[in-house]
């Protein structure tokens, strides 16, 4: 249902407490009181047969007896008795419901059953579900606190949803003591009905949200949650802390990419495609989330340090060093400006150490420079107790630049909106200001000044900095969406037929996996390039193909039960004659008789050996439980396990977000070439890339597949080895996926009244280029009715917004006219 009634949730007009008692201690009691004291001004109701009244609130015996209009009801019963409750909800037109009880699945049986009956009365009459077994949430631009937490939350932009109720109130409580607001907390617990990705859904879309902070242990409706959360964080940014990066135990895989990637690392590749910024502990959720709340984000990496000690600056650029980062250069001209201000010993670089006598004058003229240097985007200021600076003098100076800043930025909007010249002195909003203030007694009052101003305030240089590459993280993953992705040929030349037979008949033939003929024959009719391979069954039938293949050769185990053939002396090569053919054949199977006994042999596989071999790469799939199929790139080799330089991606899969998997490993730098070694064909790379992701969209019975390895010669890159695992589906394309791909089923041919045929499909990301070269031939009238304001060109940024559309969410369709040599389109809509 998604967003469906959760205004009401969020904005009652009413509301009723249902469970609330007389007893200390009771939860629906300590709801009622937060409601009353959190400013509600709205009625609200108490249900309890067996009171009269509680908090001086006379009570009714059931919803049904209140007689009025409900939007929300709060459920603080025993778990066994909220499914009658959830009905007569029903019956009285209640729009939503948190149950704060606990006692559903996490007992097991009996509650999964309670938990199905809730949510079966709830769906029958349209009920948003929020819970069980949760905090209860607070709305505070409704003044709402629908829950047992201890406090009311400090108004703010900063959304925050929670699975875990004591996560809640630890940050509830941090947030009070370091002033940070939040426009909605929310603890949603069991998650029988509203989920992550209907709370992204609603909070990306209220203006009062500017950023939204998740920690969650699970997720549920992973394809919405993926839609909402790559919709929202175009906008807004998404902060994520998941919890068990560590499995319980070994997973058992039969290929290297079966083995080499884990859940967690799937849980940071779809992380990554959402845009969401991922953080790995509580403090860092938090230190992020104050930064967003209270700073705008940062336009770029500039960093400056300002600091009156060297140790903590040096100690703030090794934690820039840890995330591949290093602080802004200085340019002449603020290099210049800081030797006017300072003394002749300061640092004369970046860190800006500006001595250990600095005074709250010196670290203003300092401060001062950084604003007005342009190749700053943000500011961490440093402070550690010493006898000649005041940590409250300099925070107090640091408030007040800070505010003189502010009234320069209304200017600039003023002038801005006036379409003056007078913008090159005045930097732009998004520039971020932050503080470490180190020690304890001495610096608490001026920790606090700052915390008054809105100025994120942390105890370390460390934590300081991981708060800031975290913001900065989110704004390159918006350039990123940004960029432009080429186009590619898969969609037109894969042999879905070809491949679906042999695939087919090896499931129908109970088979589980896929021989290394038969895997390179689908890999073949994908188009991905494969060297050529035969098999013999004995060592005659390998003489007999010599004369086909010619020298040198390579030798394999052919063994449906054996993946790492070099284990059982299984893989020979650079055979150059007869005697090398049957010595080698030898030693395989002695190998697999001395190691595998039990294994089944077919024989084994012959094939040319490549002259050159530059490198050698690994790529693969696995179907993943959760996100579906997921694509790997990497180093290959039998060390492949265990040098583990590779990296993941969801499903599916343009040459953009191919090259970017390419650009995350160690191995890409030596693919543009090194030393004696030839450079590889990148965008042949891009291809196969997005040439096996489409294989495992359109086959979702390929569990795993291995190409290792893929080796680059000469530039070109060619399949080695190849193994398939299969296994039968219930789900068929592309609902496996968790990203909705192209759909390709809405393609259609028309004529127009001129006789001119044309291709209406939906429209990709690669019709950028298409789309650009259209908006050239509209007319300036055109372009405004469209646009609303005149423009010269498209930009990139909006582009990219048209052309990568979530197809489960918006549609837009072009009329391409293929008549010429280049495809040209004519309309979108």
């Amino acid at each position: 249902m998604s967003i469906f009634n959760l205004d009401k949730v969020f904005k009652p007009q009413s509301v009723v407490v249902i469970g609330a008692s007389d007893k200390p201690g009771n939860v629906g009691q300590a709801v009622l009181r937060n409601l009353r004291e959190g400013g509600y001004d709205q009625p609200v109701y108490v249900v309890n047969p067996k009171y009269r009244s509680v908090l001086e609130i006379p009570t009714h015996r059931s919803v049904l007896d209140i007689g009025k209009e409900i939007d929300l009801a709060v459920v603080a019963t025993p778990l066994a008795v909220a499914p009658q409750i959830v009905r007569e909800c029903v019956q009285a037109k209640v729009a939503g419901v948190i149950i704060v009880s606990a006692g559903g699945r996490e007992i097991g049986a009996e509650g999964l059953e309670i938990e199905r009956a809730i949510k079966e009365e709830a769906e029958r009459g349209s009920i948003r579900v929020v819970g069980p077994n949760c905090l209860g949430l607070i709305s505070t631009g409704s003044k709402l606190n629908a829950s047992f937490a201890s406090h009311m939350a400090l108004p703010g932009s900063l959304a925050f949803v929670s699975q875990s109720g004591a996560i809640c109130t630890a940050i509830l409580d941090l947030s009070l003591k370091r002033r940070i607001g939040f426009s909605h907390f929310v603890s949603i617990g069991s998650m029988l009905d509203v989920d992550f990705g209907d709370l992204i859904n609603y909070l990306g879309n209220d203006p009062g949200v500017r950023s939204i902070v998740l920690y969650m242990e699970s997720l549920t409706n992973i394809r919405k949650f993926m839609s909402a959360a790559r919709a929202v964080s175009r906008i807004r940014p998404i902060v994520a802390l998941k919890s068990g990066r560590c499995a319980a135990g070994a997973r058992a895989a039969k290929s290297h990419t079966g083995a080499m990637v884990g859940d967690d690392a799937v849980y940071d590749a779809a992380f990554e495609r959402a845009g969401i910024v991922r953080v790995d502990t509580i403090e860092e959720l938090f230190d992020c989330a104050e930064l967003m709340a209270k700073q705008p984000r940062p336009a770029g990496p500039g960093l400056a340090i300002i600091t009156n000690a060297g140790g903590p600056g040096v100690m703030a650029a090794d934690a820039l060093a840890s995330y591949g980062m290093e602080p802004a250069m200085l340019t002449p001209d603020t290099h210049g400006s800081l030797n006017e201000i300072l003394p002749a010993a300061w640092s004369h670089g970046n860190p800006i150490d500006i001595l250990g006598d600095a005074t709250a004058e010196r670290y203003g003229q300092a401060i001062e420079v950084c604003f007005a240097a342009q190749e700053m985007d943000a500011l961490l200021v440093i402070l550690t107790p010493q006898a000649m600076t005041d940590p409250s003098a300099v925070a107090t100076v640091l408030t007040e630049v800070l505010k003189g800043r502010q009234v320069g930025h209304q200017l600039r909007r003023l002038l801005d909106r006036m379409e003056t010249a007078l913008t090159e002195g005045l930097r732009g909003q998004r520039y971020s200001v932050f503080a470490a203030w180190m020690g304890g007694v001495d610096v608490e009052q001026g920790r606090a000044i700052l915390h008054e101003a809105g100025i994120p305030t942390y105890e370390t240089p460390e934590r300081a900095v991981a708060a800031f590459v975290h913001m900065f993280s989110y704004q390159r993953n918006l350039e990123l969406l940004q960029q432009l992705s080429p186009k590619s040929q898969v969609a037109e030349d894969c042999d879905r037929t070809g491949a679906g037979g042999v695939i087919r008949r090896a499931l129908s033939n109970g088979a589980s996996q896929l021989g290394e003929l038969d895997s390179k024959a689908v890999l073949r009719a994908y188009g991905i390039p494969v060297v050529r391979t035969l098999l013999a069954e004995n060592l005659n039938d390998v003489l007999r193909l010599v004369p086909s293949l010619g020298y040198p050769l390579a030798m394999k185990l052919a063994s449906p039960d054996i993946s790492h053939k070099t284990d059982v002396q299984g893989v020979q090569l650079n055979l150059f004659n007869e005697e090398d053919l049957r010595n080698a054949y030898h030693r395989i199977m002695n190998g697999v008789r001395e190691r595998q006994p039990e294994a089944q042999v077919l024989g084994v596989t012959v094939q040319p050996m490549l002259q050159r071999v530059d490198y050698e790469l690994i790529v693969g799939s696995r179907r993943d439980s959760s996100f579906g199929p997921i694509v790997l790139f990497g180093m290959g080799g039998i060390a492949s396990e265990i040098l583990r330089d590779q990296a993941i991606a969801l499903c599916p899969l343009n040459r953009l977000l191919a090259r970017r998997i390419m650009e995350k490993t160690k191995i890409y730098q030596l693919l543009k070439g090194f030393r004696n070694r030839p450079p590889a064909d990148l965008a042949a790379l891009e291809e196969v890339l997005v040439r096996l992701a489409q294989l495992v969209t359109d086959f979702p019975e390929i569990v795993e597949l291995d190409i290792n390895p893929l080796v680059v010669s000469n530039g070109t890159p060619c399949a080695v080895d190849a193994r398939i695992v299969l296994a039968p589906s219930d789900v068929p394309s592309p609902m496996h996926l968790v990203i909705s791909p192209y759909p390709n089923q809405y393609e259609s041919h028309v004529t127009t009244k001129g006789n001119l045929e044309l291709l209406v499909r939906p429209i990709k990301p690669e019709d950028a280029s298409l789309l650009e070269a259209l908006f050239t031939t509209l007319s300036p009238r055109s372009i405004f009715l469209r646009f609303f304001s005149p423009m010269k060109e498209i930009p990139q940024e909006m582009l990219a917004r048209f052309t990568q559309i979530d197809y489960d969410r918006d549609m837009a369709l072009v009329a391409i006219d293929q008549a010429e040599s280049q495809e040209r389109m004519l309309g979108v809509a």
